[in-house]
C-alpha cells in the first residue's frame, strides 16, 4: 500500500547490503528523488561514527527517527540505515508503505564492510550477530526480499521496479 504523497518504496536491510546503491539506481529508473536517511543525519549532525562516539547510540537513533519520519512523507525512494527499524514508531510507519529488504551473505559482508566506519559492525562476525538479531524485524516489515551477495545493483534495482509495477497503487 502506498501513502498518498508518501514514499514510493522503502529499502531496509543489513548494513552494507547495498541499500543506497540500489536506491540510487532505482530512483533513476523511476525518475524520482532518492532520500537516504543516513545522509540526512550526517548532513545535519555530522558523521554517524562521531555521533555514536560523542553522544551515544540513543542520541543517534533520535536523530535518525526524525530523518525517517520526514523522509517517509516524500514521494521518493527512501533508504533507511540498518538499525532504523529498531524504532517502534518507524515500524508502525512502515506498515503503510511498500518495503523491500536487501540481504547478503557473511562472505559478501566480509568484503563490503572491510575498513568501514560502521560503529556496530566493524567486522563480519559483529555484522553477522547484528543482522541475526534484526532479521525477524526486517522479515516482518518487508514484502520483498532480495539477496544482493552476487547480484549487480542495477539488476536489484530493476527487480524492485518490476515488483513495484505489480503492486496495488
Amino acid at each position: 500500500m502506498l501513502n498518498d504523497g508518501g514514499a514510493i518504496v522503502v529499502i531496509i536491510g543489513a548494513p552494507g547490503s547495498g541499500k543506497t546503491k540500489a536506491g540510487k539506481k532505482l530512483s533513476k529508473i523511476l525518475d524520482v528523488p532518492l532520500i537516504d536517511t543516513d545522509k540526512i543525519v550526517v548532513a545535519s549532525h555530522g558523521p554517524i561514527s562521531e555521533l555514536f562516539a560523542e553522544f551515544g547510540e540513543e542520541y543517534f537513533r533520535e536523530r535518525e527517527r526524525e530523518a525517517v519520519a520526514n523522509a517517509l512523507l516524500e514521494p521518493a525512494v527512501v533508504t533507511l540505515g540498518g538499525g532504523a527499524v529498531l524504532n517502534l514508531a518507524t515500524r508502525a510507519d512502515l506498515a503503510s508503505h511498500r518495503v523491500v529488504q536487501l540481504t547478503m551473505s557473511k562472505a559478501a559482508a566480509r568484503l563490503r564492510i572491510a575498513g568501514s566506519k560502521r560503529p556496530l559492525a566493524k567486522n563480519a562476525d559483529e555484522w553477522e550477530k547484528l543482522v541475526e538479531t534484526r532479521r525477524p524485524i526486517y522479515d516482518e516489515l518487508s514484502s520483498l526480499t532480495i539477496d544482493t551477495s552476487l547480484k549487480p545493483m542495477e539488476k536489484v534495482a530493476r527487480e524492485i521496479a518490476d515488483w513495484l509495477g505489480t503492486q496495488q497503487q
